[in-house]
């Protein structure tokens, strides 16, 4: 945090100083493995982040009016002085902005490659329309899936953030934990954050529940910024089984609901090859990231340098296997 002379705020970022590498959607796992087998203690790193959110956004925080330029500087400097007087391993920054990269990579921090998939609407008036610009093998596959839950004869109930109730966000909750235990896991967030949520910040999210026979059975999260046009899949859960019905409450109702709203761009989440098929695009995103020790900096370099040749092979495979025709013409 910087300050002015008059005890302003004038700069800032968010920092955390980790033990581990839960919950950052970028994976250093192997460096940490590395690091220690060559005796030093990888952990703790400082990490500047959003915590449990793979999306890209501010993290060089500047006050309106003060030289954005000078003031990242200095951030991403006493970021570098604080890990080496600390005696952390590393820093990292986790999917800011793309026009602060600069900024980093001239101080000494190396850019990492990380794909998401984003869905783009295209203008569409319904999602009909939205199917019709997708290759005929993706289409017919939608309509299986859909029509699959349909004969589960499920209602959807699309619940704007100020109206949700504290039962809704608790049924919210029920799915998502029985999600994480279903896969022997234990969720990383309580009830009562979703609650705190839903009371602090109503009107950037939204919630999908589906329903049989008038009982809940499934629900999605959605974190929407109507000022940027975009929306944001978090979590999704069920309670009851359903083939394909994930498909439908955490992709196929957030589309219909980002073409009825005109969003312009639903980001599905990190990872997942199997977005394309629902008509999700491979994005690459980056990360920024230095080491104290300038012999490890240089061999974790050589490695982020073939990875970003396998990352951008990797994306050229998947665009050629793109849902989209080559060419779109309204029905």
């Amino acid at each position: 945090m910087i300050t002015s002379s008059h005890s302003a705020i004038i700069g800032a970022m968010p920092l955390y100083l980790k033990q581990h590498s839960y919950g950052e959607f970028v994976f250093d796992w192997s460096w940490a493995q590395a690091y220690e087998q060559a005796g030093m203690p990888y952990y703790p790193k400082a990490l500047c982040a959003i915590p449990f959110t793979p999306v890209q956004g501010p993290r060089l925080l500047v006050a309106p009016g003060e030289d954005m330029g000078a003031i990242r500087k200095i951030l991403v400097s006493a970021l570098k002085s604080l890990v080496s007087q600390n005696d952390l391993s590393s820093a990292h920054i986790l999917f800011p902005e793309p026009d602060t990269l600069k900024e980093m990579q001239d101080q000494g921090f190396m850019l990492r490659d990380s794909v998401q998939f984003h869905w783009q609407n295209k203008g569409f008036e319904n999602f009909e329309q939205f199917l019709f610009a997708l290759t005929m093998k993706r289409r017919k596959n939608i309509r299986r899936e859909r029509s699959l839950v349909a004969a589960e004869n499920l209602s959807y109930r699309h619940v704007p953030g100020k109206a949700a109730t504290a039962s809704d966000w608790s049924f919210f909750y029920r799915c998502y934990e029985n999600t994480y235990l279903e896969h022997q896991s234990s969720p990383y967030l309580s009830e009562s954050f979703f609650q705190t949520l839903g009371r602090l910040m109503p009107e950037y999210l939204h919630l999908i529940i589906a329903s049989k026979n008038g009982l809940p059975i499934a629900s999605s999260l959605l974190v929407v910024d109507q000022q940027s046009s975009k929306a944001y899949g978090r979590y999704w859960g069920a309670i009851k089984h359903i083939p394909c019905l994930h498909f439908e409450v955490a992709y196929y109702q957030a589309i219909e609901y980002c073409i009825s709203e005109g969003i312009t761009s639903f980001e599905g989440g990190a990872q997942g090859e199997h977005k394309m098929a629902r008509g999700f695009l491979p994005t690459t995103i980056q990360s920024a990231h230095w080491m104290a020790d300038a012999q490890f900096g240089t061999a974790v370099k050589r490695f982020l340098e073939r990875e970003h040749e396998g990352m951008a092979a990797y994306v050229n495979e998947l665009e050629e296997r793109s849902p989209l025709k080559s060419t779109t013409v309204s029905p």
